[in-house]
């Protein structure tokens, strides 16, 4: 089944870049202040340049943030299979992830404050000891509408593999089963070997 992350997902980019402007007007607000408290000193050039420092740099986080974070989403998406959890995304460099669903140990449900204002969710992936992220999580199904549905299906199936995983291993049929295959293989072995010593 594939699922692609809804535009929402974008409307939260644009959210987070007005919200870095924003932060970043305050900040220059606060310098601009502190100049003022000494009324004897001319810091009108320093003003100034404060204030063309801030604008340049807003422009430029916009016009380089913003075609990149639009074309990642874009080009995101998910597919859960029976098996496995892949996850394709990249820009320039396509990157195809697939997460086994033996390795997967819990999924996380994630709803940041504009998650939630927006209606969307994400899903973090955990596995057991296979993460290269700091985060801990080897992937993330973001920008879902249907996201609490599909975290409890995605829940049901891992529980439902891992207890047939289990019933399979603890299975005296299966073991019994391997170790005959385990003995044809070595009979075949040994048989190969003795044709080489002759």
């Amino acid at each position: 089944m594939e699922i692609r992350p809804d535009k929402k997902l974008i409307t939260k980019s644009w959210l987070i870049l007005i919200t870095l402007s924003i932060v970043i007007v305050l900040f220059a607000f606060v310098l601009y202040l502190i100049p003022a408290i000494d009324a004897d000193v001319d810091f009108t050039p320093f003003t100034f340049y404060l204030w063309w420092v801030v604008i340049i740099v807003i422009l430029l986080m916009w016009i380089i943030s913003a075609p990149i974070m639009i074309l990642w989403i874009k080009n995101l998406s998910y597919f859960i299979e029976d098996d496995k959890i892949v996850i394709k995304k990249g820009i320039l460099t396509k990157v195809k992830q697939n997460i086994p669903l033996r390795m997967i140990t819990d999924f996380m449900l994630e709803r940041t404050l504009y998650d939630r204002w927006l209606g969307i969710g994400s899903i973090k992936i955990q596995t057991a000891g296979q993460t290269q992220n700091a985060t801990g999580y080897e992937g993330k199904l973001a920008g879902l509408l249907n996201w609490d549905e599909l975290h409890e299906k995605l829940r049901s199936d891992l529980s439902g593999a891992k207890s047939s995983e289990n019933d399979l291993s603890k299975s005296p049929k299966s073991e019994q089963g391997t170790l005959e295959n385990i003995l044809i293989e070595l009979k075949k072995i040994s048989g190969i070997m003795e044709e080489r010593k002759k």
